[in-house]
């Protein structure tokens, strides 16, 4: 049974001229490609662990001890925190410019100050950890200052084992560039 009404690529009837188009507000920011499987899979191990945290934050105040209950309550708290901002990494787009959300820093450039978005072969790091392969990394240049750190690459959480979907990411991430900074290309 499909359910076309929770669907964000449902078919629009042509005959309805008062239904909007599912993604015709595009004055927020939102994320051009689908989260990956691996962040996902990481977030929900986090908050798992988390829930258990806070059943020993809570064991632990009940037994008489409170300082230690609310600092492992502190505990799950920043791993909660972890997971959601986990949630939140990667590329997001919007018609007033580009964010790059990092776990710790967040980056937002006008599309004006883009002048190039593309994709290049280069070593990238595999799921963000120290170890770099060959890969395809989206990198997005600057009018003033170094390219910005290539979150989007072939072996990040998102895309890890799925190419295609990076290629349509990266595909989605230029058309924005190019038909906001308004260059036509």
């Amino acid at each position: 049974m499909t359910l076309s009404f929770m669907a964000a690529d449902r078919t629009r009837d042509p005959s309805r001229r008062d239904m909007p188009l599912p993604h015709a507000p595009q004055d927020y920011w939102r994320r051009p490609y689908r989260i990956g499987p691996w962040r996902v899979g990481i977030s929900a191990v986090t908050l798992l662990i988390a829930s258990f945290i806070m059943m020993s934050a809570m064991i632990i105040a009940l037994a008489g001890q409170p300082q230690g209950g609310l600092a492992t309550l502190l505990l799950a708290v920043l791993a909660i925190a972890f997971a959601l901002r986990l949630l939140r990494v990667g590329i997001w787009v919007s018609p007033r410019g580009l964010r790059q959300v990092n776990m710790l820093m967040t980056r937002t450039l006008r599309w004006r100050d883009v002048t190039r978005v593309r994709t290049a072969q280069q070593p990238v790091r595999w799921l963000s950890l120290p170890r770099t392969v060959q890969g395809e990394a989206l990198e997005i240049e600057r009018r003033r200052g170094e390219p910005l750190r290539p979150l989007l690459t072939t072996h990040s959480a998102d895309f890890l084992g799925r190419y295609e979907a990076f290629d349509r990411a990266a595909d989605v991430i230029e058309a924005w560039a190019s038909e906001h900074r308004g260059d036509g290309r």
